[in-house]
C-alpha cells in the first residue's frame, strides 16, 4: 500500500545558523557555527520547510550558545537568529557535556570522542526512535555510526563529507557511552578486518568518517570536484582507505558533489560592517570607502590607489597554503612598491606569528596588517580589497572565493577543489571568468597569479568597473543556498524513489 504522508526527513548536523521564520515559535537563539556545515544545514531545513516538505532536525543541546548571547563569552561566528520551527521537529541531543560550551568543537582532540559519542547516542536511543524518518541525512564525522544503523534499520541514509577529519574509537567505548553498537557492528569500517564481535570489541578501532561512507546509502562531499580529487587519488595525504571507500561509493553509482554556497547575509548591498552599501552599479565607490575605513583601521597607509589583497582564510599551513605566500612576501611587497600594494589578513592560526615576524623584519607595517579573526573586520577587508589569496593545498568546497565576487574582490587561487568549480579565468576580451587561477602548488605559481592580478588592477577604471559589475551579478545568481538545496532536494527524490511534496 502506498504511503500517504510525505516522505520525513531528519537531518542530523552538529552545527547550524538560523530555523525558518513562520513555523511556530520554540527557542529564541538556536545557533551554532564552525563552518560551512552550519550554513548548508540551515539551508536545507528552511527550503524543505518552505516547500512543504516534513522535515527535522537534530542537533546537541548547546544551551549556552543558544539562549545567550554574552559578549565574549562566545565566538563572533556565533550569530543569533529568531526561530520559529515547531517544538516538535526540532530535537535536541540531551547531555551536559554539551550544555556550556562556546565553541561546537573542542581544540584538545581528547573531548571530541566523547562529543561525538553523546550526540549519536541521543539520535540512535531517543531521536530516530521518536521522529521515525523515511530517509536520514548525517553530516561528517560527528555523525558517523548513525548510517550503520540506518542501514541495519533500512532507512536510506545520505552522509555528506564536509571535510577528512575523522577520529577512532572501539567499540568497547562506544558501548561505554550507552550506544548499543552489537545491534549494527557490521556496519561499521575497522582498522583491520572484523571476524568477530567479541575479536573486535575491544582491539580494533573503528573509524567514524569512512563508517559513515562504508554504511551510508549514498554519499556526497562539497563539491564535484573534490569528489574527483579524492577519487583519483590526487592527494599523498588523504588515508587510503578513505580514497577507496569514496571509489567504490562512485563505481556504484552512489556518490556525487553538491557545491555549498554562502551566507546570504554576505551581501555589499545590505551588509551592516560596510561604512557604504553599494552593488554592482557602484562597485568602485562603494569599494573605495571600504578601502578608506579598513586602512584607518588596521594602520596601513593610507592610499586610494593602492592594490589591496585580503587573506580570509584561517592561517592553517597543512591546507591553506600560507607557507607558500610567507616565502613571497616581501619580494611581492618590493616589487609592487611603487604602486603601494599592500596585503591585509584577518584570520587566526598557527601560521600568523610568522607573517608578524617577516612584518616586523622588513619594516612592512605600514603595508602589511596582520590581524585577529573578527566577523566584522572581514566583511570590511572583503568589501575593501581589490583581490582576496587562496592559495589552499585543498579545497573540499571553499566559500571565501564565492563571498569575495560577491563584493567585488577577485581570487587569486589554487586551481584545486571547490575553488575549481566556483573560479574561472578572467578574459576581458571575451567578458568571462571571475578570477586568476594557478595550477601548480608552489610560490612561484603564487606569485604568476599575483602578476595577473596586478596586471587586471593596471586597466581603465571603466574596464575593470565593467568586470567586478558582471562578476558580483553572476555570483549574486549562481552562489546561493537556494541553488544548494535544490540539488539536495533532488537527491533525496532519487534515493526515496517519490517526490518529497504530495499535491
Amino acid at each position: 500500500m502506498a504511503s500517504t504522508h510525505n516522505p520525513r526527513i531528519l537531518i542530523v548536523t552538529p552545527e547550524i545558523t538560523y530555523l525558518p521564520h513562520g513555523m511556530g515559535n520554540m527557542a529564541n537563539y538556536l545557533v551554532a557555527k564552525a563552518g560551512g556545515l552550519a550554513d548548508v544545514s540551515a539551508a536545507l531545513v528552511s527550503t524543505l520547510f518552505e516547500a512543504g516538505a516534513d522535515v527535522h532536525v537534530a542537533l546537541p543541546h548547546y544551551r549556552q550558545m543558544f539562549n545567550f548571547n554574552i559578549g565574549n563569552l562566545i565566538s563572533d561566528e556565533l550569530r543569533a537568529y529568531k526561530t520559529k520551527l515547531p517544538d516538535e521537529r526540532i530535537h535536541l541531543a540531551e547531555d551536559r557535556i554539551f550544555y556550556y560550551r562556546a565553541n561546537v568543537y573542542n581544540p584538545h582532540e581528547e573531548e571530541n570522542p566523547n562529543l561525538a559519542l553523546a550526540f549519536q547516542r541521543e539520535v540512535i536511543n531517543n531521536i530516530i526512535p521518536r521522529v521515525q524518518p523515511d530517509l536520514i541525512h548525517c553530516n561528517d564525522w560527528m555523525t558517523g555510526l548513525i548510517p550503520a544503523l540506518a542501514r541495519r534499520l533500512k532507512i536510506p541514509c545520505l552522509f555528506t563529507v564536509h571535510n577528512i577529519h575523522s577520529l577512532h574509537t572501539t567499540l568497547a567505548r562506544i558501548e561505554e557511552s550507552g550506544i548499543d553498537a552489537a545491534e549494527f557492528w557490521r556496519f561499521l569500517y575497522y582498522q583491520w578486518m572484523p571476524h568477530a564481535y567479541e575479536e573486535s570489541r575491544d582491539r580494533n578501532p573503528v573509524d567514524f568518517l569512512i563508517s559513515g561512507i562504508f554504511a551510508a546509502h549514498f554519499i556526497n562531499t562539497v563539491s564535484p570536484t573534490f569528489l574527483n580529487e579524492l577519487t583519483e587519488g590526487r592527494f599523498d595525504f588523504v588515508d587510503g582507505v578513505l580514497h577507496r571507500e569514496l571509489a567504490n561509493k562512485r563505481t556504484a553509482g552512489c556518490a556525487t558533489g553538491i557545491l555549498n554556497a554562502p551566507n546570504p547575509s554576505y551581501d555589499p548591498a545590505t551588509d551592516p560592517a560596510l561604512p557604504c552599501r553599494y552593488g554592482a552599479e557602484d562597485c568602485l565607490r562603494g569599494k573605495l570607502k571600504a578601502k578608506r575605513a579598513l586602512q584607518k583601521q588596521v594602520g596601513l597607509t593610507r592610499a586610494d590607489g593602492a592594490p589591496l589583497f585580503f587573506w580570509p582564510s584561517r592561517l592553517d599551513p597543512v591546507q591553506k597554503g600560507c607557507q607558500l605566500l610567507a616565502d613571497i612576501l616581501y619580494a611581492v611587497v618590493d616589487q609592487y612598491r611603487r604602486e603601494g600594494l599592500q596585503i591585509v589578513f584577518v584570520a587566526n592560526g598557527s601560521f600568523q606569528t610568522h607573517f608578524h615576524d617577516i612584518a616586523r623584519r622588513y619594516g612592512l607595517q605600514a603595508r602589511v596588517a596582520v590581524c585577529n579573526f573578527s566577523e566584522s573586520l572581514s566583511r570590511l577587508a572583503y568589501a575593501a580589497s581589490d583581490f582576496v589569496l587562496m592559495p589552499s593545498r585543498f579545497e573540499p568546497c571553499g566559500l571565501p572565493q564565492m563571498i569575495s565576487c560577491k563584493y567585488g574582490s577577485l581570487p587569486v587561487a589554487h586551481d584545486t577543489g571547490g575553488i575549481h568549480d566556483t573560479i574561472t579565468p578572467l578574459d576581458i576580451e571575451r567578458n568571462t571568468g571571475n578570477g586568476f587561477l594557478f595550477r601548480d602548488y608552489d610560490s612561484r605559481a603564487l606569485s604568476w597569479g599575483l602578476d595577473q592580478a596586478m596586471a587586471f588592477f593596471r586597466q581603465p577604471e571603466d574596464v575593470r568597473t565593467r568586470q567586478i559589475g558582471r562578476i558580483m551579478r553572476d555570483s549574486t545568481e549562481r552562489f546561493t543556498h537556494a541553488v544548494t538545496a535544490k540539488s539536495y532536494l533532488r537527491l533525496y527524490e532519487t534515493m526515496l524513489d517519490r517526490p518529497l511534496i504530495k499535491g
